[in-house]
């Protein structure tokens, strides 16, 4: 299964609660706006009030655990889904470079109870292969401008099951050139 669509919390909190029992949800997304292309910088108000509307997306979806990577941008976009959960934001190195990287967030995933739902927050040059690594057999591109895209992946049937999807506000398109 693989549509895009803006999701609601409404219609996200839907899609959730029909996967098949004891299934387990893996939700990627892409850290929010950041204040500075250098650096380990912050999100910008922008992103932070992304980083809300994820949490709002995912309220009620019985998040157990939240990734991230040892940077900030990251770990503030997940703070408010953790917050809501009573869960810690746990990092994952990304040393190795990005397949690595990429499988070691899996595992971690594949790790949590299978009746849950795992956010992982990431990089545009790290949630396609994230992506992969759980069962995405097309993961969506992510530029450098594309904040508000959600990688929705059921585990624990036969086959994985994937849905590309947006959330909070449209992000706009990367300039030509």
């Amino acid at each position: 299964m693989n549509m895009i669509r803006r999701l609601s919390a409404l219609t996200l909190a839907l899609m959730l609660v029909a996967g098949p029992s004891l299934a387990q949800t893996v939700v990627i997304v892409r850290h929010g706006e950041k204040v500075s292309p250098d650096g380990d910088p912050d999100l910008s108000a922008a992103g932070q009030v992304r980083a809300k509307a994820l949490a709002a997306a995912l309220s009620g979806a019985k998040v157990a655990l939240v990734l991230a990577t040892p940077l900030k941008r990251t770990q503030q976009t997940g703070q408010p889904t953790a917050d809501a959960a009573g869960v810690s934001v746990q990092t994952i190195a990304l040393d190795g470079g990005v397949a690595a990287h990429a499988q070691r967030v899996a595992k971690a995933a594949r790790e949590a109870a299978k009746d849950t739902t795992v956010l992982i927050v990431g990089h545009s040059n790290t949630v396609g292969e994230i992506a992969r690594a759980l069962g995405d057999t097309a993961p969506s591109p992510v530029t450098d401008c594309d904040y508000d895209q959600m990688t929705i992946i059921t585990l624990g049937a036969p086959a994985a099951r994937t849905v590309h999807a947006r959330y909070g506000a449209p992000t706009q398109a990367c300039p030509a050139g």
